[in-house]
């Protein structure tokens, strides 16, 4: 059966056996349309708080359209049979990874998320030639996550200013953003039309403290691939290297600390034998790489911009791999490579800044020339053409 993973609630389920939701419309003659009323199994599992159309089972699981049993209006709107959640059209009919991002509290995820978002929905769609969109009604409406999503982004990107920590999730829950990427692609010597749905979970700093919380985050034991932050100033030697902020010295996480939890998690959800590697890849990335720009010198390959194109260059990532491996060496945090070397198939390094140059973090001010972001999407690119929803090229890396 062709199982797949809800991009809302993160439960595995059968995309031959989804549930329909109905459409409200009011049916022809004397009968009264349905009500919208709060689901309580969506809110439990999502955090959606709102009201919904009721969803109900067709007789015949293989159609394609099914009248609602209250209203008899026919409906093609299919949801989740555990959350109840309308599913993005096509989304049994394509490729949908979920992508998890995870890491440390003050790692910058919220502020990655953001911009990594922006990117998507800007430069990465043109660069594809893509179509990148917001799916799901959940997406949108006060409260919503494109509501919070655009308060994020006017923050960073017109008003030059850092925002709060996310707030740790309720019971674990919140609700996902969730896009869809549909792109023309060559297959068998012909063009097809994908449409991939893509969901990401921002998981606050906190939730990763405690292996309580991280048992029930869901999303990372249903997560295809994961993309992991650590917090480079709490780097061993960093602050012996680099000027750490005030703000990046409170509520420290040891990075080696968030991986371990992580990887406890993985092991026992996919129930991976101790002998074993766990198969989930991870997109290891430093954060703030900004801050090290002093340290490395402006010739150093970690600051060359990749290069850009309708791929991911695989010759490049291994390179900043490389490179990525040696600092952590020179910094005495070999035990992150260690770790990743002991548990997991694949891995890689990545290093990125959100905002391009370091801000003013006591003042949460952005620098004069606003947001620049440096390598943001490269994490999520690597994920991608693993998963083969985008090409791969392996071209001739400077070192």
């Amino acid at each position: 059966m062709p199982i797949v993973a809800c991009p809302y609630c993160y439960h595995r389920i059968d995309s031959k056996r989804l549930l329909f939701q109905c459409t409200g419309r009011r049916a022809a003659g004397t009968r009264d349309r349905c009500v919208k009323r709060l689901d309580e199994d969506r809110r439990r599992l999502t955090g959606y708080s709102a009201d919904s159309w009721p969803t109900f089972a067709a007789e015949n699981p293989g159609l394609a359209v099914a009248p609602c049993p209250k209203c008899q209006v026919d409906s093609g709107v299919r949801a989740c049979p555990v959350c109840h959640t309308p599913l993005p059209a096509n989304f049994a009919d394509s490729r949908s990874p979920l992508i998890g991002i995870v890491g440390g509290k003050n790692a910058g995820k919220t502020v990655y998320t953001t911009v990594l978002a922006h990117e998507l929905r800007h430069k990465i769609r043109r660069r594809f030639s893509a179509d990148i969109w917001f799916a799901g009604d959940q997406q949108g409406g006060d409260g919503s996550v494109s509501d919070w999503l655009a308060k994020y982004e006017a923050a960073l990107f017109e008003d030059s200013k850092l925002f709060e920590s996310t707030m740790s999730a309720a019971d674990g829950i919140k609700v996902p953003l969730v896009l869809q990427w549909r792109q023309e692609r060559r297959s068998l010597g012909r063009k097809v039309l994908n449409t991939t749905t893509l969901s990401f979970y921002d998981a606050a700093g906190e939730d990763m403290t405690s292996q309580e919380f991280v048992n029930a985050q869901a999303y990372l034991a249903a997560a295809d691939g994961l993309i992991v932050l650590l917090d480079p100033f709490q780097l061993a030697g960093a602050r012996d290297r680099i000027a750490v902020p005030d703000a990046g010295r409170r509520d420290a996480e040891q990075p080696v600390n968030v991986l371990h939890r992580v990887t406890d998690l993985l092991r026992t959800t996919h129930g991976v034998r101790g002998r074993a590697k766990i198969d989930v890849p991870l997109a290891v990335v430093f954060s703030k790489i900004d801050a090290f720009y002093p340290m490395l010198g402006d010739d150093h390959p970690l600051l060359r911009q990749s290069p850009q194109g309708p791929h991911y260059d695989e010759a490049i990532g291994r390179d900043t791999d490389d490179h990525l491996r040696a600092l952590l060496d020179d910094l005495g945090a070999d035990d992150i490579d260690a770790h990743l070397r002991a548990h997991y198939k694949r891995f890689r390094y990545f290093a990125v800044s959100s905002l391009g140059a370091e801000p003013d973090y006591d003042r949460k001010l952005i620098g004069a020339g606003g947001v620049r972001p440096f390598r943001v999407d490269e994490p999520l690119l690597w994920l991608l053409s693993l998963f083969k929803i985008i090409d791969k090229v392996v071209s001739k890396a400077a070192t």
